[in-house]
């Protein structure tokens, strides 16, 4: 084995192992639970991919593993919860890699935040809150003004995220905080009004190539639920050549030197504003949408990369080839998931349509208001985005994800007993699924 992938995001294991075999490396999975990506391995063929069961949530475990690994000459960590101990273990063995410290660095969004104030690339700084303090609120409207944005700073998938437009929605908003187990701590930042993006690019020694750009379409407010992304967004050339040199600005003002990165900004009057940046490759299909409407396989440049070699993207003409669309389909109720409803109407519709599950039947579907309760993603395409994403959304309005009510404390069905939040007392099943979602999922 040549490579080895910690985990990895929901969808791309597969385009991943062909470009691994097409660039000659054998490549090696490090997975605490191989079920979760049942999709892309049912499609592989058999001995394409080295699977390896381990408890990748402990560190000397997965440390282990890497040193019974032949001829290790790479590490891949391309999702958020396992980002900082792929860091931590690719300085330890040598491996080509970003510096752990600008990974810390983009893993904590009010230290972003601060660092691009510094560099004149953000109109504000955050605001560390304490929702705990009664001093606090005011504090906050005094230091970003309302509306404002509070949030984890080291959050994935819209959890944690309370847009405050009032004192009122403020206060509320830092009582509902005081009761969540964060990733990392609470802080506020200014709402910059405007349309979402995300910006697909990859930078190598300090330069960084536009890939190009998604559009993210997000539920109404106050809640930021990510329905349907499409790929590329068709800028003028003017705009897009000044996006790209603003991004290598961004990405440089926080060291960010090699690989993908999938970097959130809105469209406000006075320009763009980061969200967030995220070390990696976007998730959900993004990646496969990069494959496609690019013509080519970019995760051969994450192989590239994680061997210390100029990724052939960077320099590479790009054929192209159909846009694409997604819509995330999440049912109307929470409840233990059931099924899908209306993919038999699939092949029938334009755009060449398809679903890709996400949960398996009996997982618990608890959180419609952010990433956490999509079941699974219709994908369609077309000659331009904004025909992809019609397409797409025709086809995802034919389908119906079902669930059931979670049964009270103490009923019994074949499965053993489940509580009012879905977990299964008999087999654990829906618990570990709930873990797994949690630990892995599209907004990884």
């Amino acid at each position: 084995m040549t490579v080895v992938c910690l985990e990895a995001l929901t969808f791309g294991l597969g385009r991943l192992t062909r470009a691994a075999a097409r660039l000659g490396e054998p490549l090696r999975l490090l997975t605490r639970d191989p079920a979760y990506y049942a999709y892309e391995l049912e499609r592989l063929p058999a001995g394409a991919l080295d699977v390896v069961e381990t408890d990748t949530f402990d560190t000397e475990s997965v440390a282990g593993q890497l040193g019974r690994t032949p001829d290790l000459r790479g590490l891949i960590s391309s999702t958020d919860t396992w980002m900082l101990v792929g860091a931590e273990l690719t300085a330890r063995f040598g491996l080509p890699g970003l510096d752990a410290a600008v990974l810390r660095l983009t893993r904590d969004k009010a230290a972003v935040r601060d660092r691009l104030f510094e560099a004149g690339l953000t109109r504000a700084r955050a605001a560390e809150a304490d929702s705990g303090d009664p001093a606090t609120a005011a504090l906050l409207v005094k230091a970003v003004g309302l509306p404002a944005i509070l949030k984890d700073t080291a959050g994935t998938g819209s959890q944690n995220v309370w847009l405050v437009r009032d004192e009122r929605e403020l206060d509320a908003a830092l009582a509902e905080a005081s009761g969540r187990q964060l990733k990392g701590r609470l802080f506020a930042e200014p709402y910059f009004s405007g349309p979402v993006y995300s910006a697909e690019t990859l930078t190598w020694a300090g330069r960084t190539r536009l890939l190009g750009v998604s559009s993210r379409l997000m539920s109404p407010e106050p809640h930021f639920r990510e329905e349907i992304t499409a790929f590329p967004v068709a800028f003028p050339q003017p705009r897009r050549d000044a996006l790209e040199q603003w991004l290598d600005d961004v990405l440089a003002a926080v060291g960010y030197t090699d690989r993908f990165a999938h970097v959130e900004f809105a469209l406000t009057t006075a320009g763009p504003e980061v969200v967030e940046i995220n070390p990696r490759i976007g998730g959900a299909l993004v990646g496969e949408g990069l494959c496609r409407a690019l013509g080519v396989n970019v995760y051969e440049a994450m192989v590239e990369a994680a061997l210390g070699s100029r990724p052939g993207l960077m320099d590479a003409e790009l054929p192209g080839g159909p846009a694409s669309a997604f819509v995330l389909g999440y049912p109307a109720e929470p409840g233990v998931f059931t099924g899908v409803d209306g993919l038999d109407r699939l092949p029938d519709m334009p755009g060449s349509p398809a679903w890709y599950p996400v949960k398996r039947t009996g997982d618990p579907v608890e959180h419609l208001g952010d990433s956490r309760g999509y079941a699974g993603i219709v994908y369609a395409e077309g000659e331009t985005a904004e025909l992809a994403t019609h397409c797409a959304v025709a086809a995802a309005n034919a389908v119906r994800v079902r669930t059931e009510p979670f049964r009270v404390a103490g009923a019994t069905d074949g499965a053993g007993v489940i509580d009012a939040t879905g977990t299964t007392g008999a087999s654990g099943t829906a618990a570990a699924a709930t873990a797994s979602q949690t630990g892995q999922g599209s907004g990884d």
